[in-house]
């Protein structure tokens, strides 16, 4: 029986373009906290970023075989979420345009941790942040790629990422330096 909890992430990578859905699944397993966050940061709303993560996992999973190197996974995955992430901003503009609800944000899940206040300062800071720098820092901090991968992702040269990236934890810097 083959061992997916100590297996090398190539071999699993490998065995899932095979159409293996246990290596798949566990590939899953190892990354899906960086993509969550990656998504709520983006979307600052709990459910709607669990969706996006749903809809990118499975778009993944029906698409691994298009996948063209095993080193490039998750960066692969990333870029589909992202996709996912933008889909679903898009969505709920056009509803907001409909609707207009004031409840469009709703913070933190409940049952959150202990330091509510500090990740809210956090949350607030990431709002004042532009879609292209929010991707930018989510993908730094969160996915811990170089800025040199995030321009691949979004197809951008790598020192306008450093830059975007340098201003754009400054904006949140200042305004941590507020409430800190």
């Amino acid at each position: 029986m083959y061992d997916y909890d100590n297996a090398p992430e190539r071999d699993l990578i490998r065995r899932a373009r095979r159409g293996d859905a246990k290596a798949f699944a566990r590939l899953y397993s190892e990354i899906y906290r960086d993509l969550y966050r990656f998504a709520l940061c983006m979307l600052r709303h709990p459910q709607e970023a669990e969706d996006a993560v749903s809809e990118a996992v499975i778009a993944a999973y029906e698409n691994i075989t298009s996948l063209r190197k095993e080193s490039s996974f998750k960066s692969w995955i990333f870029t589909i979420l992202n996709n996912a992430c933008r889909r679903a901003l898009t969505k709920r503009s056009r509803e907001r345009k409909i609707t207009d609800d004031a409840d469009t944000y709703p913070g933190v899940a409940a049952g959150a941790e202990p330091d509510y206040a500090q990740r809210e300062d956090i949350r607030r800071a990431l709002e004042l942040l532009d879609e292209e720098e929010r991707m930018i820092v989510a993908f730094s901090v969160f996915g811990g790629y170089r800025s040199e991968e995030i321009a691949e992702m979004l197809n951008k040269n790598a020192s306008s990422v450093r830059s975007r990236k340098k201003r754009a934890l400054e904006k949140m810097r200042v305004s941590l330096g507020s409430t800190v």
